[in-house]
C-alpha cells in the first residue's frame, strides 16, 4: 500500500512560481514512474507531467512545455513539480500518481495507468 501526499500549492500572481512536492511511503517509489495532473472546476483530470523511475525520462502536456520541470529524489521518496510563469488557466487542483512497476519504459500518460494518487493541492492563479 502506497500512500501519496502533495503540498506547496497556494494562492500567486500571474507570472508567478511554485513548486509542489509529493512524499510517497513505501519502498515502490524507487522502481516506479510519477505523474502530475489537475483538475479545474468542471473538467476533467488533465496530464500535466511524468518522470520515470530512475527520473531520466520526463513528458510534459503541450499547455506546459517550457515553464514546468517535473523532477525526482529517490532518496527522500519524493517528486516536485516546479511550476514557472504561471497564468490563470493553471488553476486547478494538482494531483500526484504513482504507476506500479519495476522500472517501466514506457511513460504513463492517463490516469487509468497509475495506481496510487494523493488527495491534491489547491493552486490559485490569480490575474
Amino acid at each position: 500500500q502506497m500512500e501519496l501526499e502533495e503540498s506547496g500549492g497556494g494562492l500567486v500572481q500571474a507570472g508567478g512560481s511554485l513548486r509542489l512536492s509529493c512524499a510517497a511511503s513505501g519502498r515502490a517509489f524507487k522502481t516506479s514512474a510519477m505523474g502530475w495532473f489537475r483538475q479545474a472546476p468542471g473538467k476533467g483530470r488533465e496530464f500535466v507531467a511524468t518522470i520515470n523511475w530512475s527520473g531520466t525520462k520526463t513528458d510534459y502536456a503541450e499547455s506546459v512545455k517550457g515553464r514546468f520541470t517535473v523532477s525526482r529524489d529517490n532518496d527522500k521518496n519524493t517528486v516536485y513539480l516546479q511550476m514557472n510563469r504561471l497564468t490563470p488557466e493553471d488553476t486547478a487542483v494538482y494531483y500526484c500518481a504513482l504507476d506500479v512497476g519495476l522500472r517501466k519504459v514506457a511513460l504513463p500518460m492517463t490516469p487509468s495507468q497509475y495506481d496510487y494518487w494523493g488527495q491534491g493541492t489547491q493552486v490559485t492563479v490569480s490575474s
